[in-house]
């Protein structure tokens, strides 16, 4: 099992989720079940058919998340490095060519949300500036061309 990278808001987040997939989503699923059943005959009951398959998606997600919450490792502040890019930091990063400044934090490819600005430790972003200091330059490679990010700056989450 690969072990599943994330930080302590992650972590707490991802034990609501199954706590409120396990509970009241289940507790809909199956009321639905039962309102279904009650239509008559379940061999042609489409409402019935969709919650069943409803009921079967709701359990493979909790059971993933289960399995995701087993295998994790939770970065602790104390771990985060202040001199170097890891997981847990926030980083500002400046892409060269285009000169534009990015935030991320850098989470674990579990968290990561683009629309969070989490972006993760296996991207090719992510990848190349890991483990690198304030100032330094690194280069991705991308599809349209190589992209060069100065680091501007680290701070611990």
């Amino acid at each position: 099992m690969k072990e599943v990278i994330l930080t302590r808001e992650g972590y707490e987040k991802l034990k609501r989720e199954i706590e409120y997939l396990s509970t009241e989503k289940r507790r809909e699923v199956a009321d639905r079940i039962r309102i279904a059943r009650e239509f008559g005959d379940i061999a042609e009951n489409a409402e019935y058919d969709d919650a069943k398959n409803e009921q079967a998606m709701l359990e493979h997600r909790i059971a993933q998340l289960e399995e995701r919450l087993l295998a994790a490792r939770v970065i602790e502040k104390h771990e985060i490095k202040k001199d170097v890019v890891s997981v847990g930091s926030h980083v500002k990063i400046r892409d060269v060519d285009a000169k534009k400044t990015f935030e991320y934090r850098i989470v674990g490819s579990a968290e990561a949300n683009p629309d969070e600005n989490k972006l993760s430790n296996e991207s090719p972003v992510g990848k190349a500036i890991m483990g690198h200091k304030k100032g330094e330059t690194v280069e991705v490679a991308a599809p349209r061309g190589a992209l060069k990010f100065k680091i501007l700056e680290i701070k611990a989450a």
